[in-house]
C-alpha cells in the first residue's frame, strides 16, 4: 500500500523507549507554531513509499524495540498505517504514535477515516497539539506539557485516555 512520507530513521532513542523505527509521514492540517517538523507539513511533499518497503526496512533492524509513527500527522494516513502498524505487531514490536489531535477527538470520530485501525495497533499515542508558550525540555518524548502519553489500549476499553508513564 502506498504511503507518502517525510523520511525515516533507522535508530532513534528520541521518539520512544528503546531502539526505535521512525516514520515520519508528510502532511499536517495543525500547522502547529513552533512545530519540530514545518517540513512535513505540505501534504504534496516528500516521497512516495509502500508499507511494504518500510516493513522491509524494520525487519532489516534486528536491534529495534518498537516502531513510531510521527508526522506530520499519522492520523491523515491512518489505512497505510494501520496495515505496516499490523505487521509490526506480527514481529513482537511496540507502536508509538504522534498525533496533534487529542485522544477524545480520535475516539469520539474512530469510526471514520480508519482512524480505529490505527488506534487498535497502537501501544502508546502521544496526543494534543504542540503549543509553544507550553514547551517543556523535562518531559519525555513530549514537546509541550499539554501533550500526554496514553495507554491506547487501556484507553480504548475504558472509552477514555488513561494516561502512562514512559
Amino acid at each position: 500500500m502506498n504511503i507518502r512520507i517525510a523520511g525515516t530513521v533507522n535508530d532513534s532513542i528520541v521518539d520512544g523507549p528503546g531502539i526505535r523505527f521512525s516514520v515520519f509521514v508528510q502532511g499536517c492540517p495543525h500547522n502547529c507554531e513552533g512545530c519540530h517538523n514545518p517540513q512535513t507539513h505540505d501534504f504534496d511533499g516528500g516521497t512516495v513509499t509502500t508499507t511494504e518497503e518500510l516493513l522491509e526496512k524494520i525487519k532489516a533492524n534486528p536491534l529495534l524495540d518498537g516502531v513510531t509513527f510521527s508526522g506530520g500527522e499519522p492520523f491523515c494516513q491512518a489505512e497505510a498505517l494501520a496495515v505496516l502498524g499490523t505487521e509490526i505487531k506480527k514481529l513482537g514490536m511496540n507502536i508509538i504514535t504522534y498525533t496533534g489531535y487529542t485522544f477524545e477527538h480520535l475516539y469520539k470520530n474512530r469510526d471514520k477515516n480508519h482512524w480505529n485501525e490505527l488506534l487498535s495497533v497502537t501501544d502508546y499515542l502521544i496526543d494534543g497539539p504542540f503549543i509553544l508558550a507550553q514547551k517543556d525540555w523535562e518531559i519525555k518524548f513530549r514537546g509541550s506539557s499539554n501533550q500526554r502519553y496514553i495507554d491506547c489500549s487501556k484507553s480504548l476499553t475504558e472509552g477514555r485516555a488513561i494516561q502512562a508513564e514512559p
